[in-house]
């Protein structure tokens, strides 16, 4: 079955395994966009949010935002005790995270979800010890696509990757979003793509070794 391809796994966090209430996600951008002097649409909310046009400063740019001002007004008013009360945990990803769980296999996040928000939404959901290392993406550890945050938690899974050059070792990345799939192919992992929601609402198809609509079909994959 799938799940025995892999000696470890790594995944994404927001839009893979959690999501956040859309009425909090609404407020967040009515603020920021008080901030910005600009009008946010619940599409191009929705757009950032979840990544779904891509990487999301370019996105930016084309809407006249500046990033370097968009992120720290947005950093600003995200309320990571308010995120965490909001967030839910989606079934299929419990699902799957216990059967590798009960496969005894490592497990880790690579998120690009800033680590004052993710600790608290780790720890209300109660959820902090299924992961053997959570890396949450910085300036310094790099940001997906570029491998080197995956590297990160491979190394602190105690991974050796040199022995894939026998066919020893093999993991996966499985995220809802372009970069994470660009990660993993980056990083000589393979890639899973959730589509949570749908390819019509994204408005493209993003590639994967897997594409799933939910973990529940790749766990039927056996």
């Amino acid at each position: 079955m799938v799940l025995d391809e892999y000696d470890f796994w790594l995944f994404d966090l927001d839009g893979t395994l959690v999501d956040a209430e859309w009425s909090y996600t609404r407020d967040v951008f009515d603020r920021v966009g008080d901030r910005l002097g600009y009008a946010f649409s619940n599409r191009e909310a929705e757009t950032i949010w979840h990544g779904l046009g891509g990487a999301r400063d370019p996105t930016l740019r084309e809407w006249g935002i500046d990033p370097g001002e968009f992120w720290p007004a947005f950093h600003a008013e995200e309320d990571p005790l308010k995120r965490a009360e909001v967030t839910y945990l989606h079934d299929d990803a419990e699902r799957l995270i216990a059967d590798v769980h009960d496969a005894g296999l490592p497990v880790g996040v690579v998120t690009h979800c800033q680590q004052f928000l993710t600790d608290p939404v780790l720890d209300h959901l109660d959820i902090r010890d299924w992961f053997d290392t959570v890396i949450c993406c910085t300036e310094e550890t790099g940001w997906k696509p570029d491998p080197a945050p995956v590297r990160r938690a491979i190394s602190q899974l105690g991974i050796d990757t040199r022995l894939r050059t026998d066919g020893g070792v093999a993991g996966v990345l499985a995220g809802d979003g372009e970069s994470d799939i660009g990660a993993a192919w980056n990083a000589g992992l393979d890639g899973i793509h959730v589509e949570r929601h749908g390819p019509d609402h994204r408005g493209r198809c993003v590639l994967g070794d897997y594409r799933l609509n939910t973990f529940d079909d790749l766990m039927r994959q056996r």
